[in-house]
């Protein structure tokens, strides 16, 4: 019986491990990054914008060059695996396109100090894409 239960702790462990080591491999370089905020429409038309967003202990801030094109201000994330889910903290007015603010899921590329993430809106089909540098 002794064998059984320290075969089962020892597993136990690994499995933990293996969830820690998962984590870590989602996450990316908190603090300040600059980039570019591109939405893309079928027609091949592209609007684009500057934007700065600052990430720390799985809070976000941002701007834009442009007002409300993106809509950022604040608000939270998480990761699971390749997905990055925004939730936005700020009330918003309704004179704009609502679809442009950070919110939802998105997929999510991390190489070195870049960090993009991206999300197709199948209802209006344009595809969101934000590609960041860390300052």
């Amino acid at each position: 019986m002794r064998p059984l239960i320290i075969s089962f702790i020892i597993a136990l462990l690994f499995s933990s491990c293996n969830v820690e080591d998962g984590q870590l491999e989602n996450r990316f370089e908190e603090g300040t990054y600059s980039g570019k905020f591109i939405r893309n429409w079928p027609s091949g038309q592209r609007n684009t914008a500057t934007i700065t967003m600052t990430f720390e202990d799985n809070k976000w801030s941002g701007s834009s060059n442009i007002p409300k094109f993106p809509a950022l201000c604040r608000g939270t994330y998480s990761i699971t695996g390749n997905k990055i889910t925004f939730q936005n903290e700020c009330p918003w007015t309704a004179e704009f396109d609502w679809s442009l603010i950070l919110l939802g899921e998105f997929t999510l590329e991390k190489s070195g100090k870049e960090l993009e993430f991206s999300n197709y809106n199948r209802s209006a089909t344009f595809t969101d894409h934000y590609k960041l540098i860390k300052e």
